[in-house]
């Protein structure tokens, strides 16, 4: 039990609690439109404390490494979207309609940048590679996760033009306008890292309550049983293993070492909840407590699974480096971090 509790995210504690409080207490009426003012606030806040904390030089260095960086891109934006399309097959005798379009979005997100980071310096893999792949992949995901869920989802993700002008106003203004600030905000940010983490986290809580309490005065839920969710589970289980062992073993085909393959097990096979959520509330309206159920279930099976792995490949690693007599450099104490800040905070 205590090997279990450190392995569960007291923030997703927190998600949890959230929905609770949306079903038990949903906003309406007229709170439910301050709600929905404050939830676009929070959206553009997110993106532009992301931007204002990027490092631009830092992802411009880790150029030189693209072959890792474009192979992340491929599993994040091309195999995890196959995967997902696949999913249909299950409809309707496994899933819902509702949660396989949920789970296709979850494909669609792009991957995380602190968790990757962290687990790829537990495993003593390549932390600098993580860095930049988990950045460049949230950097092309605030395009080509809207534009991938308009064309393989449609319905509620259809994008419109009023559904572009939010995209633009709530995720790529905010973000190009911290990027912009980045030079007069960076030491205001590391000074005050810490709460301005609550604030990043607090905006995302509101993002989900907003989002089931519309689901319930919507009535979106009645699909959702407790079978359906375990199915749910299930399939996800299926995903993250598939994902897990392709990203492994396809690394070595591909050539790369240990600590790049073990950068790209961990950037190429997990899904960001940070980026994920506002997402959705910006292209699933009302849909979108039924569309964030599968990430939210899936950020959580990411984290106890790779935090395992993570432990488990550090002592393999150790393991070939008294076997050797001379350890290779690996990790962040081999891998030099590039110049230009201190990089991103988050990633979900």
């Amino acid at each position: 039990m205590r090997r279990l509790a450190r392995l569960l995210d007291p923030y997703i504690l927190l998600l949890v609690g959230t929905v609770l409080v949306a079903v038990l207490l949903p906003a309406s009426g007229q709170v439910a439109q301050g709600f929905g003012w404050a939830t676009k606030l929070a959206v553009g806040l997110i993106f532009f404390l992301y931007g204002a904390r990027l490092s631009t030089r830092e992802a411009l260095d880790g150029l030189r490494h693209w072959r890792l960086h474009l192979a992340v891109l491929l599993c994040t934006f091309a195999l995890f979207p196959l995967l997902g399309l696949a999913s249909k097959a299950l409809v309707p005798y496994v899933l819902t309609p509702q949660l396989q379009d949920g789970l296709l979005f979850l494909c669609l997100v792009p991957s995380t940048i602190q968790s990757s980071i962290a687990f790829t310096a537990i495993a003593r893999g390549n932390v600098p590679a993580a860095i930049c792949a988990g950045t460049y992949s949230s950097l092309v995901g605030m395009l080509a996760t809207p534009l991938l869920a308009a064309w393989l989802i449609g319905g509620h993700a259809a994008l419109s033009a009023s559904g572009l002008v939010a995209i633009v106003c709530q995720l790529l203004a905010p973000f190009v306008a911290g990027q912009l600030l980045r030079r007069w905000l960076a030491g205001f940010l590391t000074r005050h890292k810490r709460v301005l983490g609550r604030v990043d986290r607090s905006s995302v809580l509101l993002v989900v309550y907003t989002a089931f309490s519309q689901g319930m005065t919507e009535g979106v839920w009645g699909a959702v049983t407790p079978v359906r969710l375990l199915a749910l589970l299930g399939v996800e289980a299926v995903l993250l293993a598939l994902m897990l062992t392709l990203t492994w073993h396809g690394s070595r085909r591909l050539g790369f070492d240990r600590p790049d393959r073990l950068a790209l097990s961990f950037a190429g096979s997990k899904k960001s909840l940070a980026a994920g959520l506002p997402m959705a509330s910006v292209l699933f309206g009302a849909q979108a407590s039924v569309a964030v159920l599968p990430l939210m279930l899936f950020h959580q099976m990411q984290l106890m699974v790779c935090a395992y792995l993570a432990r488990r490949w550090s002592r393999e690693t150790e393991g070939d480096q008294d076997a050797d007599g001379t350890p290779e450099p690996v990790g962040p104490a081999a891998h030099a971090r590039p110049a230009g800040g201190t990089g991103p905070a988050r990633g979900g």
